[in-house]
């Protein structure tokens, strides 16, 4: 009963964050069977902070296992993020909050990406990892936005 509700509760925080809009796909590797291997690009913005949009290209698995949606994709992603209109903060800011999280495994494997503010540089900083529910991976990769003076409309 306690693994269900926590797979319950790992799908349901998937469902946290911003939704993410494909911008397009590039095959790997051949499969014979199933769908090829892919590196995908998503767009995404950033929920809380209007004029800042995240860019991040992660590995998809293709086989069988990947068209049926059973595979692990690997932990390799990479993150840019920019201003792409007048900056101006619509929630409050929480120091490592999730603002993009996508499932890359049945239950327990996720790539997310959490925001932080750093405020004597007046920069928005992304980092985007993967976790498992036992063991996460140490690969990651960081985006930088500097807010200019005149640019925060808050």
């Amino acid at each position: 009963m306690k693994r269900i509700a926590t797979a319950l509760a790992l799908m349901v925080a998937t469902a946290i964050g911003a939704q993410a809009e494909q911008i397009g796909e590039v095959d790997t590797a051949f499969r014979l069977l199933g769908a090829n291997h892919k590196i995908v690009v998503e767009a995404f913005d950033d929920p809380d902070i209007r004029g800042v949009s995240c860019f991040v290209s992660r590995a998809k698995t293709g086989g069988i296992s990947g068209t049926l949606g059973l595979a692990e994709d690997t932990s390799d992603a990479s993150i840019a993020c920019r201003q792409v209109g007048p900056i101006e903060f619509v929630g409050e800011l929480e120091e490592g909050e999730e603002v993009f999280g996508r499932r890359t495994s049945v239950l327990f494997k996720r790539v997310q990406v959490v925001r932080f503010f750093d405020e004597s540089r007046n920069t928005l900083i992304y980092l985007t990892y993967s976790d498992r529910l036992i063991d996460g991976s140490p690969k990651n990769a960081i985006s930088a936005v500097a807010i200019r003076p005149w640019d925060a409309g808050s």
